[in-house]
């Protein structure tokens, strides 16, 4: 399958001679009309790939920071048609940007898997991210994801194996998620000690930037140039050296835990301040 996606970021990554920026938003926190208001702030700063996770109870991929915020959303009773719909605006109105879809396979699979890609694709959905969900039972998500010109985007992690990266790579298209290090996001660093060995993005001043590019290269070796795709980075990226550190690497930076932190800490003010210090090149 093809979409848009890759040929959309690697245009901005050329004109930036950086990697995009990808910035991470939950729906529903801390109440749905503040969070549709930050995922708004970070449209009109420019931002070009905004992630927007749907809260659910059991967040395996997530570490405390978005966990904490995902189980305040559920608080708020968000609702997964109508966060599609509060979406649909928001791309309309910001149609130089691109909206990702984020969620685990629970609320997904009660709403079916066909009426979400066809409802994400109609809100203007680029492409989705379900982290729970193994490729090899994803064959009528994938289906759907054709059908209606959305981009199922996959995760892969330090702990993958070859063999296993080398079959994900074939299954996807456009872009893939490259988790940086091994854990849960939002992670700090005496909670990671334990995991060091493991670890290709610090949150110290400069990352191990030669583990990291064996990293991005090993699963660049997979890619075909017959299914190009472009490759983003996330997962304890806070700074803007380590955002420098992926130029060259890969294609997209992702920020999540950081920017969640700053806007509890600060409000939008906060963020948008991050934002402008990991990005300083966003219109």
């Amino acid at each position: 399958m093809k979409t848009l996606l890759h040929d959309f970021i690697q245009v901005r990554a050329a004109v930036y001679q950086a990697p995009v920026p990808m910035t991470h938003v939950i729906y529903g926190y801390p109440t749905i009309k503040e969070s549709l208001a930050w995922m708004e702030t970070l449209l009109a700063q420019g931002v070009d790939i905004l992630e927007i996770q749907f809260p659910f109870s059991d967040p395996v991929a997530d570490g405390p920071t978005i966990a904490n915020a995902c189980y305040q959303a559920l608080i708020n009773k968000p609702d997964l048609s109508q966060c599609l719909k509060d979406i649909e605006p928001l791309q309309q109105a910001y149609p130089n940007s691109k909206i990702l879809f984020m969620s685990y396979l629970n609320p997904i699979y009660r709403f079916g898997i066909q009426a979400f890609i066809d409802a994400a694709s109609k809100a203007g959905i680029s492409g989705t991210i379900i982290p729970d969900l193994p490729i090899e039972q994803a064959d009528d998500y994938k289906k759907n994801c054709q059908q209606y010109s959305v981009t199922p985007i996959w995760l892969v992690t330090p702990a993958t194996p070859n063999i296993r990266i080398k079959k994900i790579v074939e299954q996807a298209s456009d872009m893939l998620y490259c988790v940086s290090r091994s854990g849960v996001t939002g992670q700090k660093e005496e909670q990671k000690e334990r995991q060091k060995e493991n670890a290709l993005l610090s949150h110290s001043l400069k990352p191990n930037q030669t583990v990291l590019a064996e990293y991005i290269h090993g699963i660049q070796s997979y890619i075909s140039d017959t299914n190009p795709m472009s490759l983003a980075v996330g997962f304890g990226i806070r700074t803007p050296e380590q955002v420098q550190a992926l130029n060259g690497v890969a294609d997209v930076a992702i920020v999540g835990s950081a920017l969640l932190e700053a806007y509890n800490d600060g409000g939008i003010e906060a963020g948008t301040e991050l934002v402008t210090s990991l990005f300083p090149y966003l219109n």
